[in-house]
């Protein structure tokens, strides 16, 4: 190894020592593929450490995920068993990104925080049951910083979700005022939870968008949006036509533009990536028959992308977003590929925001999280008046003949009033990554890193390449640069025991570790009131400082019964044994 090589593993060594010393790692190698001649860190509104220290955190995660997140121990499970495992890994890497994210604010400027402000966990998704959606998550709220400023900006964020009309303007101008910078971040630590469970060889990633100030949502929020990504050349070819192309514009009027900015492409080599799966054809089931007889081509489960290896469409909505863009295959034959349909709210977010890095354009429409209007009449019924006296006649009419009832009435009612409670515009046609930045100017660093085999882009999944020795890549970016870092990680220790280092403290009781003997530090205080929040979020009460813990409000489905009663065990002896430390926590 050259010396210019050897000092530049020193270089990141040294910047991102917080997160390494974190996670007992150590930083055997790195490999970095630029997109341009400089490097991201250099481009980025962070400082550099900061950036690399991200980087590093995302590829912890990923790797600490794969190994101690239960991966494939849910194939052929019953459904009880298979959302277990689905808890188990979302909880492993919720909790080793939100380390890595504390450890790392350690460096930050001292006015500076980075606080949560989208995140996936909240909901189920497509077909899933509610206890199914449940998983643990960073979300909403969560903020990480010096101890002054984090109290400061989470006081801030308590008066918001305690106001009855929560304005995102006053939570911003308070800020402000106190010269506090805020980050926020839109993140989804497992993203392909499902996948993961079942062993799947590619998808799973984690995945964190950074923004230099927070995103304008007053509320914890998870819906869908319906999503369209397009490159960027049709969206210009559109702008010189006077066409307005978003995602309300008919598909048809989308394939003649592409054909207009690709003169000669066929039809079939219009590649449309988009969710499929029998709980989606309600929703976009028309979706793909317009796709289908305009001659496209929806892109299924068995087709190989340009880097080889085969794309999915059970799940995944952010990763494709890396491969819109135009190519010619071995022929010399023109293929255009753009996403199409809808994604969870964290994710569509993640991805609209990337639309600089790869040129791209990217507009997404508000839903809901109910599947039984297809895609059109349910953009309408978010958009209606949810007090107005026809609002009820007015979802009828859009219901047509399908089954309606009160609880149709209530959910979309419901649906409407969360989304403008928690800042979400709904008077927009269409929405923009921008529509949730408070600033004009708004700039995103994002780091993802790969757990399988990635489809779009051909990065590897987590490899063992020796005793304890794993490399683990990295996707960094930001508008105008992307750099591609391939890590090369040791763990000091032995896989038993970094397990120890991945694991919860909550999960290490629940699985057998004997609370009462384990030596307690008072940082034991700040982690399991973190962990609270990832595992049982909807069971948990705020009143000033204190935090309440509503062992009714757990659902057995969620959180089985018997590990219920270890929590319980757990915090009673902590409230008792440590009741200053633990001042804050609230037993129901």
């Amino acid at each position: 190894m050259d010396i210019e090589k050897r000092n530049m593993i020193a270089q990141w060594a040294f910047d991102t020592r917080p997160v390494l010393l974190r996670f007992h790692l150590w930083l055997d190698d790195v490999e970095v593929e630029r997109a341009q001649a400089g490097p991201v860190s250099a481009l980025s509104f962070t400082p550099r450490a900061i950036a690399r220290c991200l980087a590093v955190t995302s590829a912890a995660t990923a790797l600490g995920t794969r190994l101690f997140g239960k991966f494939g121990e849910g194939h052929g499970q019953d459904k009880q068993a298979y959302n277990q495992v689905k808890k188990a890994a979302d909880a492993i890497s919720a909790y080793a990104l939100s380390e890595g994210l504390w450890h790392l604010t350690r460096s930050l400027p001292e006015n500076h925080a980075i606080m949560v402000c989208l995140g996936e966990g909240l909901m189920p998704k497509g077909g899933e049951t509610p206890e199914m959606g449940a998983n643990p998550l960073l979300g909403f709220g969560r903020v990480y910083a010096r101890p002054e400023v984090a109290r400061f900006v989470d006081g801030a964020i308590r008066d918001l979700i305690n106001d009855p009309k929560p304005e995102f303007s006053s939570f911003y101008r308070r800020l402000r005022e106190r010269g506090v910078t805020v980050w926020g971040a839109a993140v989804d630590t497992l993203e392909c939870t499902s996948r993961f469970a079942e062993g799947k060889a590619t998808g799973p990633m984690s995945v964190i968008h950074l923004f230099d100030s927070p995103l304008t949502i007053t509320r914890p929020y998870e819906a869908y949006f319906g999503c369209l990504t397009v490159p960027r050349a049709v969206t210009r070819k559109a702008d010189e036509q006077s066409v307005v192309l978003d995602w309300v514009t008919p598909r048809k009027t989308l394939v003649e533009l592409i054909e207009a900015t690709y003169p000669g492409i066929r039809r079939e080599h219009i590649h449309v990536w988009t969710l499929r799966g029998r709980t989606r054809a309600p929703r976009i089931g028309k979706l793909w028959d317009e796709w289908k007889a305009l001659g496209a081509h929806l892109i299924e489960d068995d087709w190989k992308t340009p880097t080889g290896i085969e794309a999915f469409t059970d799940s995944g909505t952010y990763a494709p977003t890396v491969l819109v863009r135009s190519w010619r295959d071995e022929a010399g034959a023109t293929h255009v590929m753009v996403c199409d349909g809808y994604a969870a709210t964290a994710e569509a977010m993640q991805a609209a925001s990337l639309s600089e890095v790869f040129d791209v354009d990217a507009s997404m429409a508000v839903l809901s999280d109910d599947f039984r209007l297809p895609y059109k009449e349910e953009y309408r019924a978010m958009r209606l008046a949810p007090d107005a006296p026809d609002f009820e006649s007015k979802l009828r009419a859009l219901f047509g003949d399908r089954p309606f009832d009160a609880e149709a009435v209530t959910t979309y009612r419901d649906a409407i009033h969360e989304a403008k409670l928690s800042g979400v515009p709904l008077r927009p046609r269409v929405l923009r990554a921008g529509d949730f930045l408070p600033e004009k100017q708004w700039r995103v660093l994002s780091s993802v890193s790969y757990m399988g085999d990635d489809p779009y882009t051909g990065a590897h999944g987590v490899e063992q390449i020796g005793p304890n020795t794993y490399r683990v890549t990295t996707m960094l970016a930001t508008h105008d640069a992307s750099s591609r870092i391939t890590f090369t990680l040791r763990f000091k220790e032995s896989l038993e025991e970094a397990r120890l280092i991945f694991s919860p403290l909550l999960v290490r009781y629940m699985s057998g570790v004997d609370w009462t003997q384990r030596p307690v530090k008072i940082s034991d205080s700040g982690r399991i009131r973190n962990e609270l929040q990832t595992l049982i979020s909807q069971a948990l009460e705020y009143e000033g400082h204190s935090i309440r813990v509503r062992f009714d409000k757990i659902d057995d489905k969620v959180l089985p019964r018997d590990k219920q009663d270890i929590v319980r065990r757990v915090l009673t002896w902590y409230k008792a044994t440590h009741p200053v430390w633990f001042s804050w926590l609230e037993l129901a």
